[in-house]
């Protein structure tokens, strides 16, 4: 008995050592496989509600929030399944540093986390609208961060990684032309 409370605590004392990954970064592993085309991935705010559609889970993560969206999307970018498509609140940019301490600080290092990808900013309403809709049928992984500054939360949906946008309305394309011949 004494040598399994010894293997405990030595545990327990050399995890922060170790460096082992949150419990948050072993689910999204387990969960980015499961993922794909109309999933979506939100590493939000620390006030940002837990949501009760059925296909929405939520995690606190417990990190800085730049730290978990650049993680997520190293993530999504070593997949060859699915690719991102980052929304971002259209609020963010007038949020006034008077009434939101280091939001200066914080717009231009998420731009920095960002560069490389594509980006679209929309009114929160709608990007929870959309996330509201995609929950009633697919999944949806919500990453709670410590953050304190209001509309910072980063959407990613999730797009399949093998056929482009460009792939899908050239297809889309030719499918309207061959009806439109049959027709004639």
């Amino acid at each position: 008995m004494t040598k399994i409370v010894m293997v405990l605590v030595a545990i327990a004392f050399a995890e922060p050592c170790f460096g082992q990954s949150p419990g948050w970064e072993i689910d999204l592993g387990q969960q980015l496989p499961l993922m794909g085309h109309r999933n979506w991935i939100v590493v939000a705010d620390s006030a940002y509600p837990s949501q009760t559609a059925p296909g929405i889970k939520t995690i606190n993560t417990g990190g800085k929030q730049l730290d978990v969206v650049r993680k997520v999307l190293a993530a999504i970018d070593k997949t060859k399944h699915v690719r991102s498509a980052v929304f971002i609140d259209s609020e963010l940019p007038y949020v006034p540093e008077q009434f939101a301490n280091g939001i200066g600080e914080y717009r231009t290092g998420l731009k920095e986390v960002l560069k490389d990808q594509q980006v679209t900013s929309l009114p929160h309403g709608e990007i929870i609208e959309k996330l509201d809709e995609a929950g009633q049928t697919f999944h949806v992984l919500l990453l709670k961060t410590d953050l304190t500054l209001p509309y910072t939360s980063v959407f990613i949906r999730l797009d399949c990684g093998y056929w482009t946008d460009e792939a899908e309305r050239q297809l889309r394309s030719a499918i309207e032309s061959a009806e439109e011949s049959r027709k004639e």
